[in-house]
């Protein structure tokens, strides 16, 4: 396998992604020494880093909240999904940048319409259709925590790969991927409404985001 550039791009103060994706970094250098990572941070919602990087990126993990930068950078973001590369998005990615909303429906092919009230612990479960697919491999279901994102209409190209229950009756789908043809090659794109701070003290949690590297890759 080739080494794989990651870029982790982290802006969501109310789930600390600056935590959360450190250990996710350090979770992929102790098990997967041929990726590389590199952590974007925004300080707040006006914070304006570069984004050049995205030139030279293998893969972005982009975990923002209504980051609200224009111009230039978010120029770099669009056309880095426009040209088809590789995306994974973590919960808040649904509404990642305040200023183009549409990457929800446009990019991660997701619906998001708020969430469910906070407290119930929700029971993820693999989609029985599913069960082979790369990015569960080595994942088992497992209890997730903070609120379910409600998400009733994703695109009709997505593949539902794992959905999530509360003790309330709520149903949702909590991780899906989205292929599409751009020019020559196929789009892949990885989401899940998961995320908490919680969540990546969870084994599974991590192994299926290292494994969703690999398919958005096709390593």
């Amino acid at each position: 396998m080739k080494k794989l550039n990651v870029c982790m791009i982290s802006g969501s103060f109310e789930y600390d992604s600056r935590k959360s994706l450190k250990i996710f970094q350090k979770y992929l250098a102790e098990n997967y020494p041929l990726i590389e990572t590199e952590l974007i941070v925004y300080q707040d919602e006006d914070d304006n880093p570069s984004l050049r990087i995205l030139e030279s990126t293998d893969v972005i993990i982009i975990f923002t909240r209504r980051i609200r930068i224009s111009g230039e950078n978010l120029e770099r973001f669009q056309e880095y999904c426009q040209m088809g590369k590789p995306i994974i998005g973590i919960r808040t990615a649904s509404h990642a940048y305040e200023n183009w909303l549409d990457f929800d429906t446009h990019v991660l092919g997701g619906s998001y319409q708020g969430h469910f009230g906070h407290g119930p612990i929700s029971h993820v479960e693999i989609l029985e259709s599913q069960i082979e697919h790369s990015i569960l491999e080595g994942i088992s279901n497992f209890d997730a925590f903070g609120s379910l994102y409600k998400n009733p209409s994703n695109a009709a190209d997505t593949t539902t790969l794992m959905t999530a229950k509360t003790n309330q009756g709520h149903c949702q789908p909590v991780t899906w991927i989205r292929e599409r043809q751009v020019g020559e090659s196929i789009s892949r794109v990885f989401y899940t409404s998961l995320g908490h701070q919680d969540d990546f003290h969870i084994s599974s949690f991590l192994q299926m985001l290292a494994n969703a590297i690999f398919w958005t890759t096709q390593q």
